[in-house]
């Protein structure tokens, strides 16, 4: 398909920068790359780097809304300017280049775009470097959006409802917020109804329902569960219901136990002597780390878990005592590798649950805690006992809190893949038998040598590990943890390198692997990142650490060309 060039409108006074093509062709002083890449879809730029507009000397939202004003024509915001077409979220500094970083939301007359963020980094001298995110085009043309009617929040909800077919006790109470919603080639108004609930099964469901209809345009479950769930096939018994205790850390003097793991193996555990009692509280880092018993109820966050003697050997404590010490370990890989201070950088607690439900063959991030199930002893044993597992699922609210990709399609693989990657990133970190598989410690614990997935080889356990393969389907969100193959496989050569259909990689090691995804999740990535965009936003990160010319850089373009993402 033919791209057309940035030809864009000197209105501003910039020196704006012009590109025609769509690959990555040299790179300026400050190690940019001059990369613009299309949205074949929509026709308009997804991501664009370089020198954009040259020196300007303004403030970083001045050069960013001067830009996108001479460039309306290319990003199709028709009339409206970029101040009334887009809302600064977050300004941030980044000390890799110097530059600061905004991240934005596009708005129509007011109303969010679901899933149209932005990201731009503005280096120190008021010159636009890059410029990630799909913009949605031509709102001013939708038909759907000139219609006014629309039902109220509480009918969109009760419609959500009715749909959902059961009646959940919700952990928060169901909300209904009005967005812009692209459904295929239509756009329109939608309501976003968030149902959030733990029984009678987990779930964090989002749907959308059209404003003016009360149609269902769209639903899925943002649970960030570990596992697909047609690998958790063991049905949960009724679950024991009991109020939701209010829960408060406790107050006293640090305290070291001693505790066994999942897998009999003894770990040193940080807790809080009060009152003659030992709780897993861990107050020794620059977060806190609280455990907690569901007792096999499904009643979050449970009691906080409380010994005698500060010797944690029962059996019935081994889930606790993994999923303490490895919450403890993700905090420090995140700390000592980024200077991370939690999932939010702010020093969030760290909140787990063990022994969720009944036999329960999963472990999820609910957007405020992890939860780990004991499994059946078939499927799974205690999910908290696989580290990778912890820090996958921990990960995931990183992920929150940086681009928050959308857990659907390609943005949900992504998400997943990022997931899978850093959580092995711990596994090494801690050097407790690192491999390249996912879940190998609590998956199918009467069969040695299976798991979840392999980032060596998706195909072991039936996920693609090419674009071509990829999986098109609606089931699993749109294959969220299926076409995470795709991204795992190239993060798995660009770190140890080989040949895969015919492309040559040369590998540059797991910790820089780490270092370039973390950049991207963290600095490029929107919410609706395609595996397409994502390559774009890791040669960018590699080059911003490495140099434009580096090895690594190279390294990665030959990771996503052997899976087929260009």
């Amino acid at each position: 398909m033919k791209k057309k060039s940035l030809a864009l409108v000197l209105a501003t006074g910039m020196a704006v920068t012009t590109f025609g093509g769509t690959g990555s062709a040299f790179a300026d002083s400050k190690n940019v790359l001059s990369t613009k890449k299309y949205n074949e879809t929509v026709q308009s730029p997804e991501f664009i780097s370089g020198d954009l507009t040259g020196a300007t000397g303004k403030k970083a939202e001045s050069v960013v809304f001067d830009y996108l004003n001479a460039a309306k024509g290319d990003y199709k915001l028709g009339e409206k300017s970029a101040q009334d077409s887009f809302k600064v979220k977050q300004v941030k500094k980044d000390s890799v280049t110097d530059s600061t970083v905004l991240r934005l939301q596009q708005v129509y007359e007011g109303v969010p775009v679901w899933g149209s963020t932005q990201v731009a980094h503005v280096s120190k001298d008021g010159s636009l470097k890059v410029l990630s995110g799909t913009v949605a085009p031509d709102l001013d043309k939708k038909e759907k959006l000139k219609n006014k009617n629309k039902i109220e929040g509480a009918k969109a909800i009760e419609i959500a409802q009715k749909d959902l077919g059961v009646t959940p006790k919700y952990e928060v109470e169901p909300k209904a917020d009005l967005y812009v919603y692209q459904n295929g080639e239509e756009t329109t108004y939608a309501y976003v109804v968030n149902l959030n609930f733990l029984e009678p099964s987990p779930g964090n469901y989002y749907y959308f329902i059209e404003a003016d209809s009360g149609k269902v345009l769209n639903k899925y479950n943002k649970l960030d569960h570990v596992a697909n769930e047609d690998k958790s096939p063991v049905k949960q018994e009724a679950p024991k219901q009991e109020a939701k205790p209010a829960v408060k850390p406790v107050t006293g003097t640090n305290a070291v136990g001693t505790g066994k793991g999942v897998l009999g193996d003894t770990k040193s555990l940080n807790t809080t002597l009060s009152a003659s009692s030992y709780y897993l509280q861990d107050n020794t880092r620059g977060a806190t780390i609280f455990t907690y018993d569901a007792k096999n109820r499904t009643t979050l966050p449970g009691t906080l878990w409380v010994d005698a003697d500060n010797v944690f050997n029962a059996a019935y404590d081994a889930a606790a005592v993994d999923a303490h010490y490895y919450a403890g370990k993700t905090y420090d890989y995140y700390k000592a590798t980024f200077n991370r201070n939690s999932i939010n950088d702010a020093g969030a607690p760290l909140k787990s649950t063990v022994h969720y439900g009944s036999r329960y063959n999963n472990a999820f991030w609910n957007g405020s805690q992890m939860v780990y199930g004991d499994g059946d002893g078939v499927t799974f044993t205690s999910l908290s006992g696989g580290i990778d597992v912890i820090g996958h699922e921990l990960t995931h609210a990183v992920t929150e809190y940086s681009s928050d990709l959308i857990y659907q399609n390609e943005s949900g693989a992504l998400n997943e893949a990022i997931s899978d990657v850093f959580g092995t990133l711990v596994e090494y970190y801690d050097n407790r038998n690192p491999d390249w598989e996912i879940g190998e410690d609590i998956y199918t614990p009467g069969k040695a040598g299976d798991a979840l997935r392999s980032m060596s080889d998706p195909t072991k356990y039936g996920d693609p590990d090419h674009y071509s393969n990829r999986y098109t389907g609606t089931g699993d969100n749109g294959g969220v943890h299926t076409n995470s193959g795709i991204i795992n496989k190239a993060a798995y050569l660009l770190a140890n390198g080989g040949t895969h259909y015919g492309v040559t990689v040369n590998g540059i090691g797991k910790d820089k692997v780490g270092a370039i995804y973390y950049r991207a999740n963290t600095q490029y990535f929107t919410q609706s990142t395609t595996f397409s965009q994502a390559r774009a936003g890791l040669v960018q990160a590699a080059a911003d650490l490495y140099g434009a010319s580096s090895a690594e850089v190279a390294a990665v373009k030959q990771s996503y060309s052997a899976v087929g993402v260009n």
